[in-house]
């Protein structure tokens, strides 16, 4: 295999770790820096359970497995990625935490490094707002988990360098990725916006009476699921005919959820605690069974890539 450049990710986090397998797998050495000692130490084996999951749903063989391991080195500070081409940080959404961490990699990176970041909370601008070099900067929103959602949702800021949107686009393609480049800015960028315009009306279902959560999950996965893993909301509508769904959202859009309190439904949960597969119940109870169910059915997924 040609020399790839070198990776650093700062941040050992599932994200993070999910990110660095990416990029080993494509033949990157990857540098991946956590200042947590004990977090550090669990990186191998978490990588490791991803590698698995590939190499168990037939994606990839032992080889490339151990390969990908091999490149992977962990790091306690964020100096040892000071070779790296390019560094994309994965820590915790702390705007504070995130610019002493850009000032530290700004100090040990050569002048063309990308630094880019895996956040989906905060805008290029504020990131970037006390950096030296502002251009070289962008956002790099990889999905979880990321060694199976191929989406990057690249985010330029408005000093960001055309070249260094270039750049990443290219590395992000290279390992299998599937870059987007947002023309502007927007808050939530596209897919959380698109996440939460559902997750929107699928609680308004639920709160009004109409359907179980299972129900509104069921007709996800068996209907639009399928649809929209081959064509986007704009072809569905060309395919449909634009006369014909513009006749049924004049009657619809007026019904549909419009407010925010629909979030009271999943804070009801959160206040007795059940916050998901975190603690084991959310809408549903997260028991090993449907955990495994849950897994099974990825690996599925994998497979027929």
């Amino acid at each position: 295999m040609a020399y790839q450049e070198i990776v650093g990710v700062a941040g050992g986090g599932l994200m993070g770790v999910g990110i660095a397998a990416r990029f080993a797998l494509a033949g990157h050495a990857v540098v991946v820096a956590e200042s947590s000692a004990e977090r550090a130490a669990g990186i191998p084996a978490v990588a490791a359970g991803i590698l698995a999951d590939l190499l168990d749903a037939g994606v990839i063989d032992a080889a490339r497995r151990d390969a990908a391991l091999a490149r992977l080195r962990v790091a306690g500070a964020p100096d040892a990625l000071a070779g790296a081409a390019l560094v994309i940080e994965a820590i915790p959404e702390v705007l504070a935490a995130k610019h002493a961490l850009y000032a530290q990699l700004e100090a040990v990176l050569a002048p063309d490094a990308i630094i880019a970041s895996n956040t989906s909370g905060f805008p290029p601008d504020a990131l970037a707002a006390h950096m030296q070099r502002r251009a070289r900067f962008l956002v790099a929103h990889f999905w979880n988990p990321p060694h199976a959602i191929p989406l990057v949702e690249v985010v330029p800021g408005s000093a960001t360098d055309a070249a260094v949107v270039e750049r990443s686009v290219g590395l992000l393609a290279g390992i299998g990725a599937e870059p987007v480049v947002l023309q502007a800015a927007i808050p939530g960028f596209i897919g959380n916006r698109l996440q939460f315009a559902v997750l929107r009306e699928a609680l308004h279902i639920v709160r009004s009476g109409a359907a179980t959560p299972e129900t509104v999950d069921a007709v996800m996965k068996a209907c639009l699921g399928r649809r929209y893993s081959i064509m986007g909301p704009f072809e569905s509508a060309d395919l449909g005919g634009l006369h014909t769904l513009a006749g049924i959202g004049a009657n619809l859009m007026p019904e549909l959820a419009k407010d925010e309190d629909v979030l009271d439904l999943m804070r009801a949960h959160v206040d007795k605690g059940e916050l998901g597969v975190a603690s084991g119940q959310g809408f549903y109870i997260w028991d090993e069974d449907r955990i495994a169910d849950l897994k099974a059915r990825r690996l599925r997924q994998l497979a027929a890539k």
